[in-house]
């Protein structure tokens, strides 16, 4: 797996960027070894609630969501995706 994380609008901490690499890894099963990866989070201003945007884009498959942490937003990325890895699998 090939992963690269943005962050736009705001410096990544590193507890966040290993929260990314520790969902990855389990994520990884899903994967071809060689499958890219790209993960774009954003801070859409104002601050308000559910400001922070996560853009996954795995294999050709991509999800998008909103939330109030970027936690919760890629954990809802993740299981969209999972979901599309799954039909794909199965067709």
């Amino acid at each position: 797996m090939n992963l690269t994380i943005n962050a736009v609008n705001f410096e990544m901490a590193e507890k966040l960027e290993q929260f990314i690499e520790k969902k990855m890894n389990r994520f990884e099963r899903h994967l071809a070894g060689d499958d890219k990866v790209e993960i774009r989070m954003s801070v859409i201003k104002p601050q308000t609630n559910n400001n922070k945007e996560v853009k996954v884009r795995i294999a050709g498959l991509f999800a998008e969501k909103t939330a109030d942490t970027f936690e919760e937003g890629l954990d809802a990325c993740l299981n969209a995706l999972e979901g599309q890895l799954e039909k794909r699998k199965n067709a």
